[in-house]
Formats: C-alpha cells, sequence, structure tokens
C-alpha cells in the first residue's frame, strides 16, 4: 500500500511564497517522473511542472521563473517552491507520483492542498 501526504497550502498574499511538499510511503521500489498539477474552480486540471529521476525539470509557461520543483529519492518526496505568486495560481495543488511497488506499477495522486492568493 502506498500513501502521498500533500502538505504546504494556505492563504498567502500576492507576490509571497508558498512551499509544497508531497512525500510518498509504503513498499516502494521506485519512482519515475514526479509532477505537480493545479485545479482552479470551474477549470480543467492542468500541469504545473515535472521532474524526472535524474532531476530534468518541465514547467508550465505560466509558473515559469516563479516556480521550482524538485525532489528527494531519498525520501521519496516532491517539493514545489512558489514564488511571486499571483491570485490566477490560486487553485487545489495535487502531487502525482508513478509509483512501483510491491503491488505492481501505479499512478498515485495527492488529496490536494488548496492555495489562495489574495490581491
Amino acid at each position: 500500500q502506498v500513501q502521498l501526504v500533500e502538505s504546504g497550502g494556505g492563504l498567502v498574499q500576492a507576490g509571497g511564497s508558498l512551499r509544497l511538499s508531497c512525500a510518498a510511503s509504503g513498499s516502494i521500489f521506485s519512482i519515475n517522473t514526479m509532477g505537480w498539477y493545479r485545479q482552479a474552480q470551474g477549470k480543467q486540471r492542468e500541469l504545473v511542472a515535472t521532474v524526472t529521476s535524474y532531476g530534468l525539470t518541465n514547467y508550465a509557461d505560466s509558473v515559469k521563473g516563479r516556480f521550482t520543483i524538485s525532489r528527494d529519492n531519498a525520501k521519496n518526496t516532491v517539493y514545489l517552491q512558489m514564488n511571486s505568486l499571483k491570485p490566477e495560481d490560486t487553485a487545489v495543488y495535487y502531487c502525482k507520483l508513478p509509483v512501483r511497488s510491491v503491488a505492481g506499477f501505479m499512478d498515485y495522486w495527492g488529496k490536494g492542498t488548496l492555495v489562495t492568493v489574495s490581491s
């Protein structure tokens, strides 16, 4: 059984910063490309950023230069440092981890953490 625990969301003023984390636990063999997604109210879920097992990163154009994704393979954890936050960044943020475990290969999603940016 693999479990994901997200943390770090909250309310912040525009221009502020938040750091999200997503930790996986259980009988994990490996985790491939980790990712953060977000879903604003009334909108579809969208990709925010990904990081491969080798540390290669990819970002949505809307967050480039402001957000930084990173991972700690020893802790099975992915982070999202969000700087210069804007009201349009307000959304529920989800982590997605493709995990190889004793149960096989499967995508796991976090339950989501709410980020609210006030103007």
